[in-house]
Formats: structure tokens, sequence, C-alpha cells
């Protein structure tokens, strides 16, 4: 079978940052002509500054400022030498204040992406492992994916999950020597912290356990001498314990800095740590400014600057507390989130803000989860007691009109948070206009009707889904055991605007994953075949393929009825559990991209469908005509001379005997195909194909050894469509005989034979199927899931 495409983590929040900028949240210009901290000009408007990570104000410092400018006019704008060699006159000053600052041996860095580069892989060695938690910063992540093609274990975990950690430790802990555990101080987006305290009772108990924190949001406005949160939680630092902290940011400078208690590993480091050989040294302004900055921290003006910003963000914390705001995390960092949930309520809100003179970041996908999407505020000391009651007051005028502009609720956004909002006075936004039928069973919906909206798109005609519903409804094994969701919206004159279905099952997570990956966990499923596996609830079914709903788009609430569907899917999955929802297979049409994007759904790429819709011939000459000069001679040479070599038979009411011979072909295909790796179908759903009327089966059987090679399942739906939807061949005689593509040529004849309309040839091999005259259509899914979990951990295993 020939391999399908698999998308790309990169293209998908390629889309997702590419839409945020058209709608002018990211990607801006500060238009300033000089910078004081407090304020910036943004698309003309001068702006209080709440986006700023320099949360001590020191950027601006005039200390700072002159020492730069001196080093400058002293030394040069570079020392362009490697470290290694020597560095500049300012460099060992810094080194022994910051020493002082950490009371520990430090390296200095150029900066923390290239620090991490440098430190974790002459730190951690072959017979070691990683465990990182999924929001740790993407620096150190990129770090880590060095280390597997030295063939070193790296593992994801969930956000702060100490009883995750603890699992992993406990299967890692007989196959290494050391385990390093990758986390943050402080998280950058929802300004939560790194559970530090139970993680060293952890490392206490499993002393293979390692820590790496990069602590570089925890640094300066936290912890004695500005040494950062990790430092503030820990009266020494273990020799356990890596730290990152930074030099910019607050520090007001530029570089980074690794805190090494281990004597032995810091002067390995030291001598071979990657970019600090061979890369360019700090330039001497950073240092110059840097070391200003470590005489503030070393003095007790540090900790009137920490006192001060920290009267800022109680100030904050106290007006917040008066709204009802969504504060997602409440604590003491100078990083506050407003959880929008929806994109088109985060970009609503963060242009409503920025009209004001408020300037305000948003989170969005990848950095967090795209339902959980919202702005991003922080607070430093450059801004004014007035310019926070401002954003307050600004932000408790603007928010609801950002829900109601965006059909959104606070009551959607504490689900989408998974957290408590009091939104008992909120009213409900009237849809009288559109009406919902909603159902669990297509007996419930008049046949006529459901066909007149879906019939005609492959077996998802009224009798195709009933032959479903029996097969997967009720079954025995819970990954085939299906329920069924359907949905008709209709206006007040019962005009049908949308209609579709949906199911709920278990989904491998890889099942668009490289066959790489699939082979991975594969192996693993042989112990625990639901490893890796989730809820899903997805348009369509895991059987079926092609057009999935039915949408009036020239109809004037075609977009309420759009989101109207959406709001419905969205308390269904919150009742089924699932993990994710999946809508699909839809062609690339922009206005619908952006639409579900605005809803909280990222798109991925999903395998090209093929149909075939010209059967007007009437030979095999005529058939021959239609296809390319390159597919005429593969026609020729590939399809026609293995033609007689088989006894072909149509089938209808097959012997039991017949369908278990079929099945096993198909479970060949299935166990050699993991390009769209399902679960393989139970035997009785081919059995029940055999008493549903719209199934026949085209069987090639070798004269000479009278044995049967090849199989094709085929679905006639009632409006000429003609489904071959599953395929079986017996792999010892499918290349010497041409098996598949001999199928593919006598199911075109067939579809031809009963006068079918077009064949949907479904997902996969579309190389050979383009060969047959076949149309390649692009698809598209838009998925949304509970958190970035699943998707960073299989992007993780695809760079294995």
């Amino acid at each position: 079978m020939a391999k399908i495409k698999h998308n790309n983590f990169l293209d998908t929040v390629d889309e997702v940052i590419t839409n945020a900028t058209k709608a002018g949240v990211l990607h801006l210009h500060a238009e300033d002509s000089e910078l004081n901290g407090r304020k910036i000009i943004v698309n003309g408007i001068n702006s209080c500054h709440f986006g700023t990570t320099g949360y001590l104000g020191l950027e601006q410092d005039e200390r700072l400022k002159k020492a730069a400018i001196e080093a400058i006019t002293k030394y040069g704008t570079q020392f362009p030498l490697s470290k290694t060699y020597i560095s500049h006159p300012l460099y060992a000053r810094l080194e022994k204040k910051l020493e002082k600052i950490y009371n520990n041996l430090i390296l200095i860095t150029k900066n923390s992406t290239l620090g991490h580069i440098a430190v974790i892989p002459t730190a951690v060695e072959d017979n070691d492992a990683v465990i990182l938690d999924h929001q740790v910063h993407w620096s150190v992540q990129n770090a880590a994916q060095l280390l597997k093609i030295r063939g070193i274990p790296v593992n994801l975990i969930r956000h702060n999950s100490l009883e995750m950690l603890e699992d992993r430790i406990k299967k890692l802990s007989g196959k290494v020597r050391r385990i390093w555990y990758m986390a943050d101080g402080v998280y950058s987006m929802y300004g939560d912290y790194a559970p530090v305290t139970d993680l060293i009772s952890l490392s206490q108990k499993y002393p293979q356990l390692h820590l790496y924190f990069d602590d570089v949001h925890g640094m300066s406005w936290k912890g004695p001498n500005g040494s950062g949160y990790i430092m503030s939680m820990l009266e020494e630092l273990p020799e356990n314990i890596l730290l990152f902290g930074t030099l910019s940011k607050t520090f007001g400078a530029s570089g980074a800095v690794l805190v090494c208690p281990d004597k032995k590993l810091y002067r390995k480091i030291k001598n071979f740590g990657g970019p600090l050989t061979f890369s360019a040294q700090l330039e001497p302004s950073a240092v110059a400014a840097a070391i200003a900055s470590a005489n503030i921290h070393l003095s007790q003006e540090i900790y009137d600057l920490q006192d001060t910003l920290h009267e800022r963000i109680n100030y904050f914390n106290f007006l917040l507390q008066k709204t009802s705001l969504p504060l997602i995390e409440n604590n003491d960092s100078p990083v506050f989130y407003i959880g929008t949930g929806l994109p088109a309520t985060g970009y609503a809100f963060v242009k409503k803000l920025m009209n004001e003179g408020f300037f305000v970041n948003l989170g969005l996908f990848p950095a967090v989860p795209v339902k959980n999407t919202g702005v991003r505020i922080t607070v430093s000391r450059h801004n004014e007691l007035e310019d926070i009651k401002g954003l307050v007051e600004a932000m408790e005028y603007h928010f609801p009109k950002a829900l109601e502009e965006t059909d959104n609720s606070l009551g959607r956004i504490g689900k989408a948070f998974n957290i408590e909002i009091n939104s008992r006075n909120e009213k409900a936004k009237s849809t009288e206009e559109l009406s919902l039928t909603y159902t669990e069973t297509i007996q419930e919906i008049e046949e006529s009707s459901w066909n007149q909206l879906m019939g005609h798109h492959t077996i998802l005609n009224w009798k195709g889904l009933e032959f479903l519903e029996n097969s997967f409804r009720n079954h025995e094994s819970k990954e085939h055991r299906w329920s069924f969701h359907y949905f008709i919206i209709t206006d007040q004159q019962g005009n049908p605007i949308l209609a579709t279905f949906m199911t709920c099952a278990l989904w491998k997570n890889d099942m668009l994953s490289p066959s790489s990956v699939s082979k991975t966990i594969e192996e693993k499923r042989k112990s625990n075949p639901y490893e890796l596996t989730s809820r899903v609830l997805s348009m369509g079914s895991l059987f079926t393929e092609g057009v999935h709903w039915y949408l009036d788009e020239d109809h004037p609430l075609a977009t309420q009825a759009i989101k109207k569907l959406l709001l419905e899917i969205e308390i269904l999955s919150a009742r089924l559990d699932s993990k994710m929802t999946v809508l699909r297979d839809f062609k690339k049409e922009p206005w619908l991209s952006d639409l579900f994007h605005q809803e909280g759904f990222i798109p991925i790429e999903m395998p090209d469908s093929c149909i075939i819709d010209d059967l007007s011939w009437n030979n095999e000459k005529e058939f021959e005509e239609r296809l390319s000069s390159r597919s005429r001679k593969h026609f020729r040479k590939e399809v026609l001379p293995f033609e007689d070599k088989f006894e072909i038979s149509i089938h209808t009411a097959p012997t039991p005997e017949q369908i278990q011979h079929y099945y096993q072909l198909y479970k060949n295909v299935k166990a050699n195909n993991l390009g769209l790796n399902t679960f393989t179908y139970p035997e009785s759903l081919f059995k029940n194909m055999v008493s549903h009327t719209s199934w026949e089966f085209i069987e090639l059987k070798l004269k000479d050894l009278n044995k049967v090679v090849g199989i094709m399942f085929c679905y006639k739906n009632d409006r000429g469509i003609y489904v071959p939807s599953l395929v079986g061949m017996d792999y010892d005689y499918a290349r010497e005989f041409q098996v598949y593509r001999q199928l593919l040529y006598q199911t075109i004849k067939r579809a031809r034979d009963l006068n079918m309309k077009r064949i949907d040839l479904g997902f996969s091999a579309s190389f050979e199927k383009r060969k047959f005259g076949a149309k390649i259509i692009g698809k598209h899914a838009f998925i949304q899931s509970d958190d970035n979990y699943l998707l960073e951990q299989l992007d993780m295993m695809r760079n294995e």
C-alpha cells in the first residue's frame, strides 16, 4: 500500500500564528522614538505597557545604560573570540558577582536557548534518561531533542503531574543511571510555579532523580539577592539540581547563567559545552550592564525593588478579585492570565484593550491549548497604580462585550479551563431563529429526509448508518463500542441549514502519525492494547470517509448554525468525557478555516481523498483513452497482462468459511499499513455485511492455484455511489500478480456495470488510484483537545 502524507506540527502552528497576525494581535511593531518602560506606541496609540518580562524595570535603569555605554567606548561593540580561549576584561568581574548571588559555581551563556543546547547534551550521559514537563519552555524541549540521536530516552509528562512523574521514574529506574526531570520554575503563560518542595521530596525518595530548572521568569523579582523563585524555595542548591537563570528579562541586561553545585560536572560543561566553546561571547556592553545589575542584586536595593513590584502585583490581584474576570491562576507572580477560551474572544478582547490604550499579549496555540486562549498580562515596576486601575476598569467594561460579540460565555470559559466561575447572572443568548434536532440513533430520523441531506455521500445514507449502528453500537470490545449522535439544525420555517452525525469512540492517538511512530507504539501495545489511546468525539466515524455534513452555505443563518452546532458538540464532549473533538473531512476553504479556528479548533492535514466520477466509457479501450499517457503505460504493463490470471467473482452472500478467509486477508492489509493506524475491525462487522443488501464482495482467485488472494468489500449507495470501503490481500502473491492494482481495476469495472455515478475510493494509496484516473481531493480536519500534551507527545516521537 502506498504511503500517506502526514501533517507537520509546524504547518499547524504556522497557520494559527498567521491567523492571529491577520487579526492584528501578533507580529506588531513598537513605533516609539524612545522607550521608558511604562508606555509604548502601537498602531499609533500611546499605550500602557502590560506585556514586558522586565518585571523590575531594570532595563531602563540609568546605571545599567551608563555602564553599557562606557563599555562600548572602552572595549568596542564586541569581543569576537570564543570564551574558551580568552574572555574580555569584564567577564571575570561579572562571574564573581553572580557566584555571590547564587553562592555557587556559575557559567555565563550567550542566552538561555544556547545555554540549554550547551548544557543538556553535556550533563545528560548516554545511560541517563530525561522526563520533560510538557509545559517546560521550548528552548529546553528543543535541546533535549539532541539527546535522541544518542539513543537517550526522552519522555513527556503532563504539566506538574507528580503522580505521572513518579510512575515514569519507577519504569525507568532499573534501566538507566540517572533520571533528569526538566521544568520551569515559573511558567511564562499562566504564571504558575513548579512544585519545588514536592520535587525535592521525590528526589530524596528516588536518589536517581536529578532536577533541571529553567527559572528565567522567576529571576530577580524573587529570592535572596534576586536569585529567583527556585532559590526562594531552597536554603541551598543540592548537587542533584542544575538551575538556569537569566541576565536578560528582569535582570535588565543580556545572557543567561547556569548554576551548577556539582564541581566535576561544572568543569565538564565549562570545558566542552557546545555553544560555550564554539560561539561568540557576550558583548562588553551586555556584561557591563549585567555587572551594574548584579551590584543592585547584591545590595539592599533589590529587596526594595521586589517590594515595589509586589505592591503592584497585590494591588492588581485585589482589583481582580472584585470582578468576574476569569483569572486562571491566582498567585503572587507578575504574570496574569485572563481566560477567553475561544480565539475569537481573545482577538476581540485584545484589540479592544489596545484601542483603549493598554498593550497586552495574547496567549494562544501552541503556547496554550487552542481552547485555552487568553490574555497574558505582565505587571512590572514601570506600571503605576493608576495604570493598573485603568486596565482593570477597561477589562471589566470590554470583556462582556467581547464575549457577546463572539457568542461566548463565562460558563464556557470555566468549562474550557476546568475552573469554577460564577456565571449565574449570565444571560444565555437567544437562539430562537434556529431549531435543533438531536438523537442518538438513525432510527428516529425519517429515512427520506436524511437521505435528501446526506444520502449522496459514501456510506452515509440512512441504510449505511443503520448498518454501522448495528455493527458498533453495543459491541463487547470497548474499542468497537461506539456511540452515535445526529444533529439537524433548521430555521423557523423548518428548512434544514446543517446536518451531520458524530461518533464517540476509542482512537489510537497515533492514527495520523508517521508509520515509524506507530510501529514503536504498537510494540508497547503488545502488552497493553490500549497504550496511547483516547476517547474522541468525531464527525463521521472511524469507518467512514467523505463529506460528513450538509450545510446550506447560502442561508443567512449558516454561520450561526455552525456556531450552534459547535456549542452543542462542546456540551456533548463534556458529557461523554472525550479528550479530543475532531471535525472532518473538509476541503480547504479559508472562511471555514477562520471560523473553526476562532471557535477553538486547529487545522490538521488529512490524507488525500480519491474519487472517480467519469464512468461514461463503454469498453476497455475507451477507459484506457481517458487515462494520461503515463497511466496508460502503467495500465498496459501492470494491469491488463494479469487480468486473465484471475477468476473474478462478485459475491453478495458468501459462506461463513469465505467470510473467515476474507477477514484474514483484510487483517493482512491492516497489519501492513500503519500509515492510517486504527483498531482492527472485528470479524462481526464482516458477518453483518453478508446480511445487508447494500454490500457485495469482489473476489480475486488465482486460477492456477485455485486460491483467493484478493478481496474488495464494496458498499452500494442507492444514490449511485459505489464505495470500496476495505481491501484484503495475500501478500505472498500481491507483488507478483499485482493484486491491489487488479482489485482497483475490477472495482472500477463493477461500478460501471452497475451504472453507478461515482466511485468514492477513500483515503490512502492516492498515487496508485491516480493511475486509474482518480481525482485527488485534499482534505483537512479541525481538532480541539483538552490540552497540548497528546499533540506534543506524538510530535516528539516523530522526531526520534
